[in-house]
């Protein structure tokens, strides 16, 4: 098993969470970078969709009561097994007894890390183990990993030390989708929109990145009827201050969509930690979809080059 000695400001247990039950009000969960738990699984040789410990920020400490390969990827949180640095994006193998130590994320919000094996967590709930921190359900306990806790993971060596693979970096230039509502809105507010840079709020969570600006507000009046919501949404309230829905946000809203982060830039908001800035652009559907083949080109070229290299 492994044991949480520091869980940080926020650790929990992710998949690429639940899908197909958001007309039951179910949210989605899962890991806000889907890629960066593809890649660091494949690293240690785990399905795709096998859980990962999504780590906040940094300042945590787990410890290892097996062997284990294990691979971190998002932010570089300067970690250490034992007092040795380890980096994101390689596999590692660890010992029984080892323990692995992440430092304050200083470019990046979150660490992905992934340990090759059959995990022993509860029933799956609508086929993930994804935790969703707002119902209560999932992962351990429905909860955040508090210290003390353990997780049963059966040790599997399906791969070999030292494989390596990067995501391209975060960026801060988000391409978004026009939004259903558009036309209710002005364009001198769709062009505020993109003209003005934004910032993170530090009331931001899982379930949404509220934005800020020092340079504009996009005020309105409007009152919609509620309407499906999904991961990328993006809220214009009444305040004039978007919200990107992110994993654990809710399946209905009433206020008007200025668009929707196309699904290859999403995974950029595990990275931007409150006071970050950003901006946003609108494209077109077929700048959308080229962005996403691009992403399943590299995942694809990465597994060929793992097989091979488990073959060498």
């Amino acid at each position: 098993m492994i044991t949480v000695v520091k869980p940080g400001m926020q650790m929990s247990i992710q998949d690429q969470g639940r899908t197909g039950s958001r007309h039951l009000g179910i949210g989605q969960s899962g890991c806000i970078d889907p890629y960066a738990q593809i890649i660091c699984n494949r690293l240690v040789g785990n399905p795709d969709n096998c859980p990962v410990l999504e780590i906040t920020l940094g300042l945590a400490e787990i410890k290892f009561d097996n062997d284990y390969y294990i691979a971190l990827h998002g932010t570089d949180m300067k970690a250490t097994v034992n007092g040795n640095p380890i980096q994101p994006g390689w596999s590692y193998y660890i010992k029984k007894g080892d323990v692995l130590k992440l430092n304050a994320a200083r470019h990046g919000f979150r660490s992905y890390l992934a340990i090759g094996g059959i995990w022993q967590l509860p029933t799956p709930i609508l086929g993930s183990y994804s935790t969703d921190l707002t119902a209560k359900f999932g992962g351990l306990h429905g909860n955040a990993l508090n210290p003390g806790d353990s997780i049963d993971i059966t040790p599997q060596y399906k791969t070999k030390i030292g494989l390596g693979a990067m995501l391209p970096p975060k960026s801060t230039h988000i391409r978004v989708y026009e939004g259903p509502h558009n036309k209710l809105l002005s364009k001198q507010s769709l062009d505020k929109f993109t003209n003005h840079s934004w910032h993170i709020s530090p009331s931001s969570n899982r379930m949404g990145a509220r934005l800020s600006s020092d340079e504009c507000k996009l005020e309105h009046a409007l009152s919609l009827p509620s309407m499906a919501v999904m991961p990328g949404s993006i809220q214009l309230p009444p305040s004039g201050e978007p919200i990107v829905l992110l994993n654990d946000a809710q399946t209905t809203g009433g206020y008007p969509l200025l668009g929707t982060v196309i699904e290859a830039d999403l995974r950029h908001f595990a990275q931007l930690k409150p006071g970050d800035f950003l901006h946003f652009e609108f494209v077109s559907l077929n700048e959308a979809i080229k962005a996403q083949q691009k992403l399943t080109s590299h995942l694809n070229q990465l597994k060929i080059a793992l097989e091979y290299k488990n073959k060498q």
